[in-house]
């Protein structure tokens, strides 16, 4: 069995919703990282993975929905989860991250989610901006970054 990194602290009498999700780590010819900002919060691109989707498929709907691309997806470089707590839906969440390195394809149309900003940024200002700890984890890993 392959170990899988964990964050947060998992709190006992806590039923955690699990949600899987997928994320792409893509990085520009500057040697940026992709990320997506929602208001004042910073995550990778993607998202949860839907009833009957696989982890690929996932991440394909997700850059399409957040960037407006294709997406070509490389290696998976691992799973890592976080139990955290959701203050945009009140609940507690066991999130399963599944984080593939990718380049982005061709523009196929404008983003379908407006609220979701694509900015680039170098990977040291990502691993410090990102919302969530398994994301940071992943950009690290993706990177080459010492863990600080």
């Amino acid at each position: 069995m392959i170990h899988m990194q964990t964050f947060g602290t998992k709190e006992t009498k806590i039923d955690y919703i699990k949600r899987e999700g997928s994320y792409g780590l893509i990085f520009n010819n500057k040697n940026e990282i992709a990320i997506i900002r929602i208001q004042d919060r910073f995550f990778l691109p993607g998202g949860g993975i839907e009833v009957n989707e696989t982890p690929v498929d996932a991440l394909k709907r997700e850059i399409l929905e957040e960037m407006g691309y294709s997406i070509i997806i490389g290696e998976h470089i691992g799973k890592a989860q976080l139990y955290h707590y959701s203050t945009r839906y009140s609940a507690h969440y066991l999130g399963v991250g599944n984080f593939f390195l990718c380049e982005l394809g061709v523009k196929l149309c404008d983003p379908i989610e407006k609220d979701h900003i694509l900015e680039w940024t170098n990977p040291r200002d990502a691993v410090k901006a990102l919302t969530h700890e398994h994301q940071s984890w992943a950009v690290k890993k993706a990177s080459g970054l010492r863990a600080e």
